[in-house]
């Protein structure tokens, strides 16, 4: 019997982290890019609603598969279980962050 695998990907889209759950992670065909597809969401019928993990299903809404830039993935991990889906506000510190735009100084 097959194992259903679930990924949990976690990347930054905005300055924010976006943590989601997918049944099917490749690298694509577009160079720089990895395909996420089949997310996983919760209950539509549950009690208690997650307010980050709505706003995630309604920005994936009729999304079949999306297209993250490999630079903007912070992790990648194979789940037994899905957990939630959320969005939290990326909090950079000027000592750690490696991802500076470098702007020359205007003279």
């Amino acid at each position: 019997m097959s194992e259903k695998l679930i990924y949990k990907v976690i990347f930054i889209n905005h300055d924010e982290v976006y943590e989601i759950y997918a049944k099917s992670v490749y690298e694509g065909d577009m160079y720089g890019f990895l395909v996420v597809e089949d997310f996983i969401f919760g209950e539509k019928s549950a009690i208690v609603i997650d307010p980050s993990e709505e706003k995630l299903k309604i920005e994936f809404e009729g999304v079949s598969r999306t297209f993250i830039p490999m630079h903007e993935i912070v992790r990648i991990d194979q789940v037994q279980k899905r957990g939630i889906a959320k969005i939290v506000t990326a909090h950079k510190e000027t000592s750690n962050n490696v991802s500076t735009l470098y702007t020359p100084d205007k003279k």
